[in-house]
Order: structure tokens, then sequence, then C-alpha cells
């Protein structure tokens, strides 16, 4: 056989080549799988030789308060679960493709007071339980034995928030290496600062640094692709950079026909950022980014892509009921695809950074975001113990560490974050004007002041002119870090902050439950952009922003119900979402849905019709059942987008009427009760109610069925107890046992009982309304099976696929 020598030499030397800049180029890994972790403190834990070998071995993310127990000791603001704390420990050897590199560990968020340490050496410390930081392993690292990464975290308070915030390394890890010219965290900038149909320009700004020992020539270059792969645009400049500097390089992409991002076409390219070294790629950093414009303007609200639209937007804390805070990325996908069915199409980021991939799936789905960094500055605010509002409050929290930290953590928030598309308002601050929790002023005295609870002004508080400054110094750093995004604040007090420089520092000013000053401030304050931040769900508030063009927006409290915040135990947790905390939308979804979608739906609730001369709770909106007792006076509820809707009980017509929330006072008599929604006389739509027999089964809905097992993955699986007939029964709490098989396990059962304190791990939970969801994650590959039993119901089954 002959051999040609030459291809073979030329052969042999491209895969040298390539070897060597695989070598050289940014490589990055989930650092999530096999850690020891000690819950309780353990002096010397960071020391490699320390005994691990009896700690639990588990992987990351994981919150280890809502492990509990629940507790009527502790506090209301943060659902009565536990703090404390607690040490994670890993062993690793350096992977060979890291070697010879910068090695450096990314953490997305830790709760909270977090210390890291390698090999027995401090690394540093980071106070804030939501700001993403990242330490340098390399001076430390053994290149080829074993290494100890040592975590210590310490949550002493358990009420230091107003809601939950869980405990210990709730976010994803990740460990990371670079050549020694490479590209800084959060390093590349893309804008968009000219968009239309036809043309936009892309501006890319690249921070770098040159940690080697020579002078460097530094080639960037910056390529847009788009969905298809295809190259857009592409741009480079040449940059020297010192050894052991800093260097910028700035660059134009000139983008034809754009693919414009929006709520209904979130259209995304992918930036790809390179740095060459004599002529040899070094670092590669690439990201989804997109291409859409925004503005506001005081009197005529906002604007993307040149469309003016109000912003109808939805409030959301971090956690996921039974998983706490660490919550896989497949749980908040699925609850954005119910929101998104609502007609929502913005999110208010409640009241701290969130996951990185929660950012990513608003760019991927379509929300515009508001990101919003702090619920306090200098001072502390009230944290609730024995119930919301009741008793004597804590003072603990974030405050504590503000001066030293507060500006960092801002800055930090907005580099991490300032490429989403998403991303239209950075907020820096939740209620921080609180009348007198904590600022005051002597305006308290006087007018309408809702939120003070008849207190008035309190001199031994700190003065409200102290937030003026503040806020100009954050505003300051935010805008030093992007200046494509206005800096707004949600204002609680603006009947005092009216008094302050607050809302002038301030490109957008967020009202908080203050419909009633919107036209009062557009006329005294003619140049202020006004929106409801943070808006309770009746009709009027929505009204307020639908008929006012210079209101742009509302955010609802809120979408989802959350952990903490709670009121009086034995509740856990705040019922005010469209979703309760399993995902499974309430009637208040329904209503939302009446108001903010146009396409022909039709939803049927009831209730208990008040007591003569009673006020009804805006938070009971009825529930999709018709088991009542006898001779029981229900009231009825249509919530639709049709022009007139007809209800019918066992066939016989009780009235057609009008509008988006007609209702009927029914004499309860079980059987079917029906209804049907008309356009221009036609039926567009029809649904039923009907009363269910005694619970007979159970029905098992899993939202997918294959999974993938290498990236742990997760099912979803909805729980029903049905009658004989497949209705569901609505009043069922059986008590039901999940069974796996195969490799796979429980990481949590959510039924939404606001009062519901079982281990969210244990097989067996009660099903509330007649329903739970289970998640099952696969811990490797290969069928998967679950089962289903309760006394007395005919078992359910589904089998999964991890591959």
């Amino acid at each position: 056989m002959k051999i040609n020598v030459r291809l073979l030499i030329l052969l042999t030397g491209c895969l040298l080549l390539g070897n060597r800049l695989a070598h050289a180029q940014r490589q990055q890994m989930l650092f999530n799988s096999d850690w020891k972790f000690h819950l309780g403190d353990v002096p010397g834990s960071e020391q490699p030789g320390a005994a691990d070998k009896d700690w639990r071995t588990l992987d990351l993310p994981h919150d280890w308060s809502i492990e509990g127990p629940y507790s009527e000791q502790l506090a209301s603001a943060t659902a009565f679960l536990p703090g404390g704390l607690g040490w994670y420990r890993k062993t690793f050897t350096t992977p060979a493709g890291f070697r010879n590199k910068k090695v450096f560990v990314y953490f997305d968020g830790v709760y909270k007071n977090s210390e890291v340490w390698l090999n027995g050496h401090s690394l540093g410390k980071r106070p804030s339980g939501f700001a993403s930081f990242q330490y340098e392993l390399t001076p430390h690292l053994n290149a080829t034995g074993p290494n100890v990464l040592a975590v210590k975290v310490d949550h002493p308070q358990s009420a230091d928030s107003r809601w939950y915030t869980g405990s210990g390394i709730y976010r994803n890890v990740y460990l990371l290496a670079t050549a020694p010219v490479h590209i800084r965290p959060w390093g590349v900038a893309f804008t968009t600062p000219t968009v239309s149909a036809s043309a936009a320009t892309g501006r890319v700004a690249v921070s770098f640094t040159n940690a080697s020992a020579s002078a460097a020539s530094v080639t960037v270059t910056s390529t847009l692709l788009n969905a298809k792969g295809q190259t857009v645009a592409t741009a480079k400049q040449t940059v020297p950079a010192k050894p052991g500097t800093d260097a910028t390089a700035n660059l134009t992409l000139p983008i034809k026909q754009p693919a414009l991002w929006s709520a209904d076409h979130p259209n995304l390219y992918r930036l790809r950022t390179t740095l060459a070294v004599a002529g040899q790629p070094v670092d590669e950093v690439s990201e989804e980014v997109g291409v859409r414009s925004i503005r506001f303007d005081a009197n005529k609200g906002f604007f993307l892509n040149g469309e003016n639209m109000k912003l109808k937007g939805l409030c959301i804390h971090d956690d996921a009921g039974a998983l706490g805070v660490a919550v896989p990325p497949e749980v908040w996908e699925r609850r954005l695809k119910k929101l998104k069915e609502v007609g929502c199409n913005s999110l208010r980021m409640s009241h701290n950074p969130h996951a990185d991939y929660l950012y990513q799936l608003c760019d991927r789905l379509g929300f515009m975001v508001m990101d919003e960094a702090f619920d306090e500055w200098e001072h502390g605010k009230n944290k609730w113990v024995a119930g919301w509002n009741v008793g004597t409050p804590a003072q603990f929290g974030p405050h504590e560490y503000f001066k030293e930290w507060g500006e960092r953590d801002l800055r930090d928030m907005v580099l991490r974050n300032r490429n989403r598309p998403s991303i239209i308002l950075w907020s820096i601050g939740n209620e921080i004007d609180y009348p007198n929790d904590p600022y005051s002023h002597e305006v308290l005295n006087t007018g309408r002041n809702p939120q003070i609870y008849g207190k008035g002004y309190l001199p031994d508080h700190p003065p409200a002119s102290e937030m003026g400054p503040i806020a100009k110094r954050l505003v300051a750093v935010a805008k030093q870090a992007d200046r494509s995004r206005p800096i707004t604040a949600a204002l609680a007090g603006v009947v005092m902050s009216n008094f302050t420089d607050y809302p002038a520092a301030l490109d957008v000013v967020g009202y908080n439950y203050l419909e009633f000053r919107y036209p009062e401030d557009h006329q005294k304050y003619p140049n202020r952009v006004i929106y409801g931040s943070e808006n309770g769900m009746a009709r009027d508030a929505w009204a307020a922003v639908d008929t006012n063009a210079y209101v742009s927006a509302q955010y609802l409290w809120t979408g989802i119900d959350y952990l903490g915040e709670a009121r009086r135990w034995p509740q856990r947790a705040n019922g005010a979402g469209l979703l309760d905390m399993a995902g499974f939308p309430k009637a208040e979804f329904y209503l939302r849905k009446s108001l903010w979608t146009s396409a022909p739906m039709l939803y049927l609730a009831a209730a208990e019709v008040p007591a003569a001369g009673a006020t009804p709770d805006r938070r009971q909106r009825g529930t999709a059942s018709w088991n009542w007792p006898a001779a029981s006076q229900v009231r009825v509820t249509a919530y639709t987008t049709n022009e007139a809707t007809e209800l019918f009980l066992n066939g016989q017509s009780l009235g057609r009427k009008t509008g988006r929330q007609p209702s009927w006072d029914v004499a309860y008599a079980a059987g079917e009760l029906s209804a049907k929604g008309y356009r221009k006389d036609k039926v567009v739509n029809e649904t039923k109610l009907q009363t269910a027999g005694a619970p007979a089964a159970i029905q098992l809905t899993p939202d997918r069925r294959t999974l993938p097992a290498n990236t742990r993955g997760l099912a979803q699986l909805a729980v029903a107890v049905v009658d004989a007939a497949g209705c569901p029964v609505p009043t069922a709490t059986d008590e039901i046992t999940v069974a796996l098989t195969g490799p796979a396990r429980l990481l949590g059962i959510e039924n939404g009982d606001l009062a519901n304190h079982d281990n969210p791990t244990t097989p067996r939970h009660r099903a509330h309304q007649g329903r739970l969801l289970v998640y099952v994650q696969p811990t490797g590959a290969g069928p998967i099976g679950v089962t289903l039993t309760a006394p007395g119901l005919r078992a359910a089954s589904a089998q999964l696929q991890a591959q």
C-alpha cells in the first residue's frame, strides 16, 4: 500500500494545530454534581484534609431550607422555614483540557454570606444571596492531583427577608478555563442604537484581559449569526494590550433587514466574539442577542420597535413551592408558557436578580423584563414574624451590607444581563420609600396616604431626604454599565418622595398601588414617565392603564403564589397569584385573560353568594366546581372575551348577559352547569361544570415522555382525582403515594395548598382541590416507571424514557 507522505504530514499538522487551538480556547462545564453537604458548622472544613465521608452527597442546585421542618417558632415572612449554616465541599481533579490555563469557578447564586476556599486558600466572600460572582482558582490549583473546593454558607436569621429566599448553593455552578488573554466576565456589551425594519446598527464593546507576561496585539472579531447560522454581519479591530492590563475594542455591525425581537416574535441572533493573538484564536464567547428598540414617552407611554403598546406585566419571586428556590429550568418554562396564555408580555423580577436561565427563557419566549436589584438600601424594612402585619417585625436584611456592597451588586446585575433583549428596565429598588418603613416625612401628617395605617410622620425614622442622594449614586452606577435602558424604581410613597430628589433621579417612575395619583402627578410633573410598577387585581387598576395613554404599564402582584410573606400560621405562602405554586391556573387567571386577550374564551367559576353587606374578597374569584351543599346560593361568574354569555343549569337557561365578567346568583342543584359564548349572536364557544361523584380513580398526565439524561432533565406530572365517569373531583383530599422504578428520583410534590407542611420529597401527599404536581428527575439513562396509588382509587401509571 502506498502512503501519500505529504498528505499525511499535512493532516498531522492540521490535527496538531487543531489540538493546540482547542487547548488555547475557552472551555466551560457545569460543576453541579457530586458535592458533599453538611448542615451545621464544622470548623476547619475549608481544609482539604477535613473529614467529609459521612456528609451527604448531593447535586446542585440545592436549597436546604425547603427541607424544613416548618415551625411556628420561625418567621411568616420566610415561610416558617429555617435558615442556618451549611458547608459544601467538592473534590475534583483538574480536567485535562483545563491544565496550563486560567481556571475560574462561577457561582450564579448562593444564599447567603458565602465564603469560598480552594485547597484551604480563601478566594473571597460575598454577602448577597442574589449576586453572581466568579473567583480564579489558578494560583492554588493542583494541575494533576486532587483539589477540594469548599463553600461556607451562613444564613443566621430566618427573618432576614420579606419573602422566602432559601439557603445554600441554590443556582448553577460552572467551571471555566481560558487562555491568559481572555474576555473578562460579562465583558461583551451588545447594543442596537439605531433600529428600523430595513436596517439596524449593532455596537459591540469587548473588554478583555492580558494576563500574560508579554505585550500582545489582540485581534477582536465579532460576528452576528441569524437563526439559521448564517453570518449577517462581522467586524474586527486589533488592539494592543500591555501585560497585566485590561483593554477594550469597539466594533460596529451593520445589520440589513433585521429580524426584530418582540413579544410576539422573539427573534434571536447569536453574537460570536473571538480574540486572536498572532493569528491564532485564544478565546471565544458566544451568546444570544436581539435587535430591538425601546422608548418611554411621558405622554404616550411605551414603544417597542416604534409600536406603541401596553405592558401587561406580572411580578414573580424565585421559588416554586416544594422545590424552594433550587428550581430546574423546565419548571419555569412551563410556568412562563402558561403566563403567556393570559396575555402577559412583561415580567418584573421581584425584588432581586433571578437565575441565569430564567432570563434566557424570557428572551426566547418573548417577555419584556424589569430587572430589580434591591428591596432595601441603607435601612432595614419590617420582616413579619407572626404573620403579615402582625406583632413585632424583625429588622435583619441586606441593608446590613448595602454601604459596602450595594454598588457592586447593582453593577454586577447590569453587567451580567445587559445583552438580554428581554430586559427593558433596570430597577434600583422596590418600595424603598414605603411610608414609615423605614423613611418618613412631615407630609404624612396631611392628605391621602393609604399605606401608613394612620401613623402619620414619625420623626425617629430616617428622613425621606436621604433617598435622593442614594438614588442618584445608584443611577450613575447602572448607567456606567449600560446606557441603553432607562433606570426605574417602584415607589410606594410617592406622596413623600415627591418632596425629595428621588423621582427626579429616575428615567421612569413606577407607582405601587397608587393609581389614584396618576392624573394629579401627570399634570404636576408633565415630563415624568409614570407607570404601575406593582398593582392589585381590581379591574379599575387595569382601567387606569387602559384608558390613559400616558400610563404604559401595570405589574400585577403577583403572577404565581409564592413561599413566604404569609399570614398567620399555618399558612406558609402568599396566595396572590394567577397560578398556584403547582402552576395550576386559578379563577383570577381567567379574569385576567378576559381583560388582556381578545380571542374567544369562556370560563366558569362558582363561589358562595356573599352575606348581605359583606365586602367580597377580591382574591377569591371562585373555583371551577359544581359541588356545593344542598340549598346553597351560589354566585356563578363567567370570565369571557365574548359579547354575551348564556348560562344553563341542567339544560334550563338562566339568562343571557353581556360583558367580560357577568354573574348570576343561582340556587344550587346538582348536575350540569354550562355556558355558551356569543359573538354577533353566534355561538363561538361553550364550557361546563359537572357535579362530581365520589373519588374513584387517579388521572396522570406527564408534560413529556422523553427526558435528557445527561442534563438531568425533569418531568412534571399533573395528577387529578376523578370520579367513575372521569370527572375531576375538586373537593378530593386523598393521600396519594408515588412509586418510581428505573433511573429516577422524586424531586418533589406540590399541591398548591398554602398551609401544606409536608416534606416535599416524601412520596405521600394529599391532593388539594383534587390535584397534585409531581416532579421526577432522571439519574441516568433508561426507562422510568411512575405509579400513583391511593386507598380506594384506581391507580395510574406512566412510562418515561431518559436518554
